[in-house]
């Protein structure tokens, strides 16, 4: 969704092309089948491993357990890609590269341009801070040895790149403290505030929404989590309370959560139905980075949201104004708890919510500080070009 948002602002006044890659049962994807009709060409590369689960997943993870290479990077760098590369480059030259995450940096892109990182998230917290949460040691084990790999790719990348954008400035403190002298921006994630805005349907009584993708390694812990240890609590004042999951591919633990007071589907076509009958989005998300469309869209929706501190991390929030934050299974009940038997409240969290999104997280802002970035590396690359030539003399 930032991709796209982001896209959208920027067509109108740039010859855009996408390469990405597409698993064989995503083809073709919703997302890129909407991007045609905005860009100049859209390419896309099929790699499997994007949806490997169970058996084949875990062989995968010890396969990198046993290597110098993260998971991350035995899963998106393929040779497959680098020709695409290769063969866009030929048939074109483009000003700028912009990279959609650190494990998709290590690739070569056209020397004439410069290459942008879109750092959704500082990518090493989400094995750091899963550490933490995972219970087993064999696991605990495996996530220290993904931070160290993944912190040493993510730093390597840092380097390699002209540019990165990030989400929060907390994001933006962690890359400079690593290379002080790194040329990097705020580029806020947004929201379309046409597309996602109040409607006049009714919320549904008890009616908790979690969405995005499910998939995810977080957002995977925090259903579990959140089903496990904050859900019982809530149904002891409000046993009639129902949890509905919205995402594409949940994954077998995740499907078998389904019952009678949990509903989980797949992806579908239109989020907004099942934001407007919810009583409260859900955010409770104990790993990752970065910052969360999630909680921007439910709040263009007029949604009340309960999340975890890490969930609103790098948003401009207040707790009790915007959204309410709990971060322990007692807590978040007794929020989410709150806003069940208030009315008044969810109102009035819904509408801070909606004035926020309208007044600081709007993707055409964004797009022009995505290309001020643009404009700063641009000239830094010709500064230096020249800089080479006198020097040559």
């Amino acid at each position: 969704m930032r991709l796209y948002g982001l896209v959208s602002a920027l067509a109108p006044f740039h010859q855009i092309s996408v390469l990405s890659f597409v698993t064989r049962a995503e083809s073709p994807v919703p997302a890129l089948q909407g991007l045609r009709g905005l860009c100049e060409r859209v390419v896309t590369v099929q790699n499997d491993r994007l949806a490997v689960r169970g058996i084949s997943r875990r062989a995968l993870q010890l396969g990198s357990a046993l290597s110098p290479r993260s998971f991350r990077d035995l899963v998106h760098h393929r040779g497959s890609l680098q020709a695409a590369i290769g063969r866009m480059a030929q048939d074109a030259t483009y000003d700028v590269v912009q990279v959609e995450h650190s494990f998709m940096a290590r690739y070569a892109f056209p020397p004439e341009a410069v290459v942008v990182l879109d750092e959704h998230n500082v990518e090493y917290e989400i094995p750091l801070r899963s550490v933490a949460v995972d219970g087993s040691l064999p696991r605990k084990l495996y996530d220290r040895l993904e931070y160290l790999k993944v912190r040493a790719e993510e730093e390597r990348a840092w380097r390699r790149v002209d540019a990165c954008a990030v989400t929060s400035s907390r994001d933006a403190v962690t890359i400079r403290r690593a290379f002080p002298h790194a040329l990097v921006d705020v580029v806020p994630n947004g929201v379309d505030t046409r597309y996602f805005s109040p409607g006049d349907r009714p919320s549904e009584p008890a009616t908790l929404l979690f969405f995005g993708t499910i998939a995810s390694y977080p957002n995977v812990d925090a259903l579990l989590f959140f089903v496990r240890e904050v859900l019982p609590l809530i149904r002891r004042a409000h046993p009639a309370v129902r949890l509905v999951i919205v995402g594409p591919a949940p994954p077998p633990e995740i499907r078998r959560l389904s019952g009678p007071d949990v509903v989980v589907t797949d992806a579908v076509p239109d989020l907004r139905p099942y934001l407007e009958r919810a009583t409260a989005v859900i955010a409770p998300l104990r790993v990752g980075g970065g910052t969360r469309l999630k909680i921007l869209e439910a709040m263009a929706m007029g949604r009340p949201v309960v999340s975890t501190s890490l969930g609103a991390e790098g948003l401009e929030v207040t707790d009790g104004k915007e959204l309410l934050l709990a971060d322990t299974p007692r807590d978040f009940a007794l929020q989410v708890g709150r806003i069940l038997a208030e009315p008044d409240l969810a109102r009035e969290l819904g509408a801070a919510g909606r004035r926020l999104v309208e007044r600081s997280y709007d993707w055409t802002a964004s797009a022009r500080k995505l290309e001020g970035l643009y404009a700063t590396a641009l000239r830094g690359r010709t500064h230096a070009g020249i800089e080479a030539l006198l020097s040559a003399d």
